[in-house]
Formats: structure tokens, C-alpha cells, sequence
């Protein structure tokens, strides 16, 4: 007993999570004296933190959210961030670089290993480089003593890894995985369907078992974000309605159901978005706050008008009235206007370095833009030579070593690169049915950014960074078959982690926003359920099961090309 008559000091080592609730008031004095030591040293506690003074911390960077806690003789060294309610027990080692979501248990013993040594034979051991790729645990994971998590591995949200396990590769979220090496043994919502599915089981049955489930869900899906005030769809309950949510609604209805959203018959649902298109301009601004046909800026000197979601619109609605069988009311003038010799003034000028993405965005929108009014036509229009100069300009632009557009960064490494990518060639290569550019390359710089742990640890993830790294993949795999047992083993692995994301009557949130992160966030919604769906489909392709899905999507992420007469007129054609 300590001098005011609670427990030891050496009691709170081992049983930290008792320390705020029997804790004496010197005890308490002691371990904020211990915490302002580690502060100086440049930790971050949480509120509700503790810290045993018998625990080795040496780490360069100690983030704990509040009520987290450290046991006496744990070994804590490297970069470890935690989130809140999560807890190091005794005796357990926690170093490198390792990344802890909400609510996790670090059991007696148990080891994450954040870095590694190298092993050539050309030095000893003990001369050997350190690297290190990280270890990032999801939220409610518990992870049982003896427990040996190695460099490179994460898990995901919600799993139980046994006692003693090895755990040498990613787990998908709701695992229960055990073994050396650790292998899932089931699901902890203890359901078949997708969130069922493990590595040792059919991919097959899984897919079809979530398409079922899916289907079946998709009525109360869209009803959840139909806004009755408004008579239109929000892309989730509570936030205001927008054009792209009426466009995701009728491009989930179709993949799932085989017709439209059932508000509306399919000319109602078609004339309420050909109503907001802007005849001048022929762009779809985003609705007015009272849910009308917004507007639009000023155009720029060369005609073309900047609006991120007006551009946005040029995929979405467009791909939206063509399901319902209907089409644009006027031409994308815009598009319609632009000379040969504007469009590569334009081209010069994007942010192809900086900003890869609005670069390829932008690209796509075009492309897009004469794709829509030479199918509406149905014959070559638009100044002369200007889609041929935008293959051609892109052609004599992509960079031989990466296959795109555009370079890496230090603070985002290859992730402006790639998404730039997805959208330039799906609006042009794609959308066109041309062969890209240096497929294999391609590959090469894809699979590269896919390992990067800032984007893609479980956890994550978002709509956007994953359906970018699979229709590249998708596309240039049409054209060579290079390291694709590499693309099949990354396709299957977030396969098996996309079918557990979907909420039941909900469908699928977009992903993580915060750092790092972009979209609407976690929170289920039409953009993030449309998007998933697509990214499944593109998924369970490459690892051969996407038969199984009963769908194929038809929209912004069709896998084919567009069929319409684009080169028909000998004058304006590519050869």
C-alpha cells in the first residue's frame, strides 16, 4: 500500500487501466511530472493517458490519443501513433514506425515491428541497412500476447489475432486470424455473405454472396438519400442535394437492379437533369440552394469555363442520360469551340508537375465533352484537328520511364501521378478504344504507389486512390500481361477488403477523410456505394471472379470503350 493507503506503484504497471479510477493524489502528481518529462522530449498525450515509469520509452515521435496507456516494462521506440482508448501491456515492444487506430489492445508480450534489417550475405547482419515500411492496425483490433506483428503489415478495422501468431501479411477488416504464419480462420460478425470471405475461401461465392446481398439492399440505399423537400437526391442523409447524387442514384439502380431509381419513371428522371444543362455553354452547373439550375463563371479568354463540378458533370450526366436513353439537350459547347491550336495552349498550361490530377481531370472532361457531341451527331464535329491534336500533344508528352503524365512528389509520392492517370486515359484512351502508351511501364510505376502504406494500409483506403490504382491496371493488363501475378495478388487482396466495407442498408462510404484523405468520408453515400460497386467489379476482373457479380458497370467506370461513330469522317480521322 503506498503512504495514503492505495495500491503500489508497481500495481499500476501492470494494471494501468485501474490508474484513473485508484490512483492517489502523489501517484497522480508522480505520473504528470512523468508525462511533462516525456512532453519536453516532444511526446503528445491525450487526456486520461498513462505512462508507466517502468516502460522504456524511447521513441523520436509518441502521439497517444486520450485514455490510452503504456504498461510497465513495455519497449516503445521509432514513430508509433495511437488513437484514443488504446493500450501497450507489460512486457510488450512496440518499434519503428507503427500507426494504431482507435480502441486497440497490444496484449502481454506481443511485438509490432515497424522496421526490418537486411540480410545480403555480402556483410554481417549487425552492418546491415534498416528499412521500414510500417505497421498500421485498424480501429477495435485486439491483438493477443505473444502476438509477433512484422514490417510491412496491416489490419484492418475490427479483427482478433490469436495468441503466439506471426502475422506476415495484411489481414482484412473483421479477421479472426491466428497460426504461424497467422491465417484467417473466420469472420468475427459470424455471417456468411461477403464479409465472410477469407483468403482460403471461393472469391467466387463471396462475390456472388455480396452482389445477392447488395441487390437486395438497394431499394433502402437509395431511398436513404431521396430528399423528399427537394424532390431530388442527396449524395447522404442531411447534406444538400446535388447533381452528381442523381447521377450515382440512376448508375447504382442500373448496375444492381437493371432499370431506374424507382421515384420517377425513366424520361421523368432523364428531363430533370437535361433541364440544368446551360445552352450557351452547354455545361451542367451544380443546382441552386433551393434546388434549381445553378450557374456558372465567366469564361476564360480561350472560351473554356473553370468549375470543377461543371466538368464533372460532363461524365456524370452524360453517362446518366444514356442509361435512362435519353442524351444531352445541346452540345458541350465548350468543348465544341476550342480550336486545335487553343487546346494545346491549354494543354501547355496545366499543372502537370504540381497538380497531376487536375491536369488529367481536365483532360478527361474534354475528351469526354467530344466524345458526347460526336455521338449525339452522330459525325465528326467541333474545330477541325482538335481531337486528333490532344492525342497527338499527349502522345509526344508521356514520359517513357513511367508510362503517364506529370511526376512524383516528395510529400505525395506517386499519388497526383496515378489518379492523374485514371482520369486522363479514361476519358481519352479508354473512352476511345486507343492503346496506351508503354503499358508495361505502366504497370511498373502503378504496382510501385500501390505499396505505398499513406494511401492503401487498411484502413486507409478511399473510393478515389483504389479505383485509380485498378482501372490502370485493368487497362493496361488488356495489353500485356506483365507481373500479373503481382496485379492478381494486389487485386485480390483489396477485393477481399472491399467486399467487408458495405453497411447493411446503407451501402458504402467513400473512405477516410482527415489527413491524407479527400470526399465525403466514411459516412455511407450514393458517390462512395457507386464507386465501390465499380471498384469491385474492376477487381474481382483481374482476379477472374467478376461473372460472379451479375453486373458490369455501364457508366463513368464502364470498362469499354464507348461505341459511337468517332472516326468515321476520313477528314477529321485518326488513322
Amino acid at each position: 500500500m503506498d503512504r495514503e493507503g492505495g495500491v503500489e506503484d508497481s500495481y499500476f504497471d501492470y494494471c494501468p487501466w485501474d490508474f484513473v479510477r485508484r490512483a492517489s493524489s502523489a501517484q497522480r502528481a508522480a505520473q504528470a511530472a512523468h508525462q511533462e518529462t516525456l512532453a519536453e522530449a516532444g511526446a503528445s498525450l491525450g487526456p486520461g493517458c498513462f505512462v508507466s515509469s517502468a516502460a522504456a520509452v524511447f521513441a523520436d515521435v509518441l502521439c497517444l490519443g486520450a485514455d490510452s496507456y503504456i504498461a510497465g516494462y513495455a519497449y516503445v521506440t521509432g514513430e508509433v501513433r495511437a488513437g484514443r482508448d488504446c493500450s501497450v501491456n507489460p512486457y510488450a515492444t512496440v518499434r519503428g514506425r507503427v500507426t494504431l487506430g482507435d480502441g486497440v489492445r497490444i496484449g502481454a508480450h506481443a511485438s509490432l515491428l515497424g522496421f526490418n534489417h537486411g540480410f545480403a550475405p555480402d556483410r554481417p547482419v549487425h552492418r546491415q541497412p534498416l528499412t521500414s515500411k510500417g505497421v498500421v492496425i485498424g480501429d477495435d483490433v485486439w491483438i493477443g500476447s505473444h502476438v509477433v506483428v512484422l514490417d510491412g503489415v496491416t489490419i484492418g478495422d475490427h479483427c482478433v489475432v490469436g495468441a503466439g501468431a506471426v502475422v506476415t501479411r495484411d489481414l482484412a477488416p473483421w479477421t479472426i486470424a491466428a497460426g504461424n504464419p497467422a491465417r484467417p480462420l473466420r469472420d468475427r460478425r459470424g455471417h456468411g455473405g461477403a464479409g465472410a470471405v477469407t483468403r482460403d475461401a471461393g472469391l467466387g461465392d463471396a462475390v456472388a454472396g455480396f452482389a445477392e446481398r447488395a441487390r437486395a439492399q438497394t431499394a433502402d440505399v437509395l431511398a436513404r438519400c431521396w430528399n423528399d423537400d427537394t424532390g431530388r437526391y442527396s449524395d447522404r442523409p442531411g447534406v444538400s442535394p446535388t447533381v452528381r447524387a442523381h447521377c450515382d442514384a440512376v448508375e447504382i439502380a442500373d448496375l444492381l437492379l437493371g432499370s431506374p431509381p424507382g421515384r420517377m419513371a425513366a424520361a421523368e428522371h432523364a428531363e430533370q437533369l437535361r433541364v440544368l444543362q446551360d445552352p450557351v455553354s452547354g455545361l451542367v452547373p451544380e443546382l441552386a440552394p433551393g434546388g434549381g439550375p445553378g450557374t456558372l463563371p465567366a469564361p476564360a479568354h480561350d472560351g473554356w469555363i473553370e468549375d470543377g463540378a461543371a466538368e464533372y458533370h460532363v461524365l456524370s450526366v452524360g453517362c446518366a442520360l444514356e442509361l435512362l436513353g435519353s442524351r444531352f439537350a445541346h452540345p458541350v459547347h465548350v468543348v465544341d469551340r476550342m480550336t486545335a491550336g487553343q487546346l494545346v495552349a491549354r494543354l501547355e498550361a496545366l499543372p502537370w508537375r504540381t497538380q497531376a490530377w487536375s491536369a488529367g481531370a481536365w483532360v478527361d472532361c474534354w475528351a469526354t465533352g467530344a466524345y458526347r457531341n460526336r455521338a449525339s451527331r452522330g459525325e465528326a464535329c467541333g474545330e477541325p484537328g482538335a481531337l486528333e491534336a490532344l492525342f497527338g500533344w499527349l502522345g509526344t508528352r508521356v514520359d517513357p520511364w513511367t508510362g503517364m503524365w506529370g511526376a512524383a512528389s516528395p510529400a505525395d509520392g506517386r499519388l497526383q501521378l496515378v489518379n492523374g492517370y485514371y482520369r486522363l486515359t479514361r476519358g481519352s484512351f479508354a473512352q476511345f478504344g486507343l492503346p496506351v502508351p508503354y503499358a508495361e511501364r505502366v504497370v511498373d510505376t502503378v504496382l510501385a504507389h500501390a505499396r505505398d502504406p499513406r494511401w492503401f494500409a487498411a484502413g486507409r483506403q478511399n473510393a478515389c486512390n483504389v479505383l485509380d490504382v485498378a482501372h490502370p491496371l485493368w487497362l493496361a493488363g488488356r495489353q500485356s500481361r506483365h507481373r500479373e501475378d503481382e496485379v492478381r495478388g494486389w487485386a485480390e487482396e483489396q477485393l477481399v477488403r472491399a467486399l467487408g466495407l458495405w453497411r447493411d442498408g446503407a451501402g458504402f462510404g467513400f473512405g477516410p477523410a482527415g489527413e491524407g484523405g479527400s470526399g465525403p468520408g466514411r459516412e455511407p453515400g450514393l458517390q462512395g456505394t457507386e464507386m465501390w460497386l465499380a471498384i469491385i467489379w474492376l477487381l474481382a476482373d483481374l482476379v477472374g471472379v467478376s461473372d460472379r457479380l451479375g453486373y458490369r458497370p455501364r457508366g463513368v467506370h464502364r470498362p469499354e470503350p464507348a461505341r459511337s461513330p468517332m472516326f468515321t469522317t476520313p477528314h477529321h480521322g485518326l488513322s
